[in-house]
């Protein structure tokens, strides 16, 4: 697993751990979405510097490989001449070439490989963000919408109506204020639980993958698995 991943994991556990030990959720959400936000840029940079390393490494391999054929030509042409130690030379440094550009080959395909995992591991980190971000949104505008409410039955009580009504309402505003805190840490905790098993997922089908390409190449040696 790799860092970005466990960071990830790590700073969701965090937070439904502190939620749950937190007075005010809303405050500790917003430190939350502050340092997730710092984690996507530092995921970027480290980005744009892996993509510009495996251009490096594309060009060395590239280059090594041109160098390759053109002294496998110039070979050749001493053999035809008739020129023997020139084509002996011209061979020597062809097979220079040629394993110069098979190790940043090899580099090249490592470098997209990691490039690939780090792309998928960005788009989760701001998928996690634009989750939280949108249900803090989603919560704010149902505690605005209590308040509003409250204050309309104050207004409604202070005009001289019945106060069963505004008892009632009342009530009715602080059982939806506990529901609601209830189902916003559930919710908080469920994307907790949601990336861990998502993760679960992830390296179950890494794993699979692994184990058939074993099978595989052991079955080209000769073994049956009957």
């Amino acid at each position: 697993m790799s860092i970005l991943r466990r960071m990830r994991d790590m700073t969701v556990a965090t937070l439904n751990e502190r939620l749950e030990q937190s007075e005010d959720p809303v405050r500790l959400i917003d430190r939350y979405l502050i340092e997730q936000r710092q984690h996507i840029q530092e995921a970027e940079r480290l980005y744009t510097q892996a993509m510009h390393h495996a251009q490096t490494l594309r060009q060395h391999y590239l280059t090594a490989e041109q160098y390759k054929e053109k002294r496998e030509q110039q070979a050749l042409v001493a053999l035809k001449a008739g020129e023997d130690e020139v084509a002996r030379l011209a061979l020597h440094e062809k097979m220079q070439h040629e394993e110069k550009s098979n190790q940043y080959r090899e580099l090249y395909e490592q470098s997209k490989q990691a490039i690939l995992e780090l792309e998928d591991q960005l788009r989760q980190l701001k998928a996690d963000h634009d989750e939280v971000a949108a249900k803090r949104s989603y919560y704010m505008a149902r505690i605005e919408t209590a308040r509003l409410q409250q204050r309309m039955n104050n207004y409604m009580g202070s005009t001289g109506f019945n106060p069963t009504p505004r008892m009632f309402n009342r009530l009715e505003d602080r059982v939806s204020d506990m529901e609601m805190e209830a189902r916003s840490l559930s919710d908080l905790r469920k994307i907790g639980r949601e990336a861990m098993l998502q993760v679960g997922m992830t390296l179950n089908t890494a794993l699979d993958q692994e184990l058939n390409k074993l099978k595989q190449k052991l079955e080209k040696e000769g073994w049956s698995s009957k």
